[in-house]
């Protein structure tokens, strides 16, 4: 079993197989869409009622910044505590008064349901694992707290797709540490020099694939950047996950050519 000397693939998840930033996105408006009881709130705590659907984008916009640099220790605070509070300080800061736990919680939830219901793996990507899974094994690889990354997990019901699904919020270590990447090849009975790392983020999936020494890693740039000379240099670059069957044939060419350059030397010495 293998394809090209490559005996397992290992996958990110978010904004990998699954386009995270856009279903939080859509969760974010639907968020808005409470304008009714945003609005209830609001006007309690002041007149400008024609202020209230500014203030309630306000508000998003300052969780989506609340997300993005989250910092979250499992051994301190549960992920929905956090969250909830980055839904209260976000409406404080925005409309004052007293904190408003309960409104802060119906937000949130709502946000989250919403993200989960519109986490999807596509038909075309469900298809390209199906048929690479008859040549090597799959692992899911992510980083990220369990219970949230287990939700999203169950979500887009990737597992019948894999062989192994490993979550770093489970583990001592998350990417780009190795010894979560050689837990994932301990855990499929292979070596590291056997295995693929695919995934769109150059300092978790990339590094740490090169720090685990795989075979080889495969960044997904959907937008086709230029990263900065400091990156870690993966060994392909994909703007879809869908081209990752013809990466795996690069890869075949390039060992076939060696093969016959040795075979070749090995004859005139």
């Amino acid at each position: 079993m293998g394809v090209h000397g490559v005996k397992a693939v290992f996958f990110d998840l978010d904004n990998t197989l699954v386009d995270t930033a856009a279903a939080g996105r859509r969760a974010i408006e639907e968020v808005l869409l409470m304008g009714p009881y945003l609005l209830k709130v609001i006007n309690t705590l002041q007149s400008k009622h024609h202020y209230a659907e500014g203030q309630a984008r306000v508000i998003c916009d300052k969780v989506q910044a609340k997300l993005l640099k989250e910092c979250h220790d499992p051994a301190k605070m549960c992920i929905t505590d956090l969250r909830i509070s980055h839904w209260e300080e976000a409406i404080q800061e925005t409309i004052g008064g007293e904190a408003n736990r309960n409104l802060a919680a119906e937000c949130y939830f709502l946000w989250k349901t919403t993200r989960l219901q519109h986490l999807t793996l596509a038909e075309d990507t469900r298809g390209m694992l199906t048929e690479l899974r008859k040549g090597v094994r799959l692992l899911l690889l992510t980083n990220g707290d369990k219970q949230t990354q287990r939700e999203k997990i169950e979500a887009c019901a990737c597992q019948p797709y894999f062989d192994a699904i490993v979550v770093g919020g489970e583990q001592k270590e998350e990417k780009p540490a190795p010894s979560i990447f050689h837990y994932c090849c301990d855990l499929l009975g292979v070596q590291p020099a056997e295995c693929v790392m695919v995934g769109d983020s150059l300092d978790t999936d990339i590094q740490g694939g090169l720090n685990a020494g795989l075979k080889a890693t495969v960044w997904l740039n959907k937008a086709m950047t230029t990263p900065v000379d400091t990156s870690p240099v993966p060994h392909y670059i994909i703007s879809s996950v869908l081209d990752l069957p013809a990466v795996l044939q690069k890869m075949g060419h390039k060992m076939n050519a060696k093969l016959g350059t040795d075979h070749m030397a090995g004859s005139n010495e």
